[in-house]
């Protein structure tokens, strides 16, 4: 019986190791955005500053709301800074190397050749 469970076991270890390598390949972590980031933060340091300003739980729960939607604020402005860069970044790139991104002309000729 012990050498069934042993069996068993090393089976089972050896199929969970297997399957989350695979799962490892496959899937893509996506973290925190920033304006979750802003709102934890902000929420966090809001709660303690308003428990320690007002001495109870009432004050750091709306500490807590306050600094939140002010954290929030805060990191979408940080991600719409970051995509402004980024965007001007990918003009910079356009400009450098027009020869990857021409415009198509306005007048193209076509020309058909019928067989006979």
């Amino acid at each position: 019986m012990k050498k069934l469970i042993i069996f068993a076991c090393l089976c089972f270890a050896f199929l969970l190791t297997f399957a989350s390598n695979i799962q490892a390949q496959t899937t893509r972590k996506k973290g925190i955005s920033d304006q979750g980031k802003g709102a934890i933060i902000g929420g966090a340091g809001g709660a303690v500053a308003g428990g320690l300003i007002g001495h109870n739980v009432g004050g750091a729960l709306l500490g807590g709301a306050v600094g939140a939607g002010g954290g929030y604020i805060v990191g979408n402005e940080i991600r719409r800074s970051r995509e402004k860069k980024e965007r001007a970044r990918r003009i910079a790139w356009r400009r450098a190397h027009p020869r990857h991104h021409r415009p198509y002309s306005k007048t193209t000729t076509v020309t058909t050749v019928k067989y006979q």
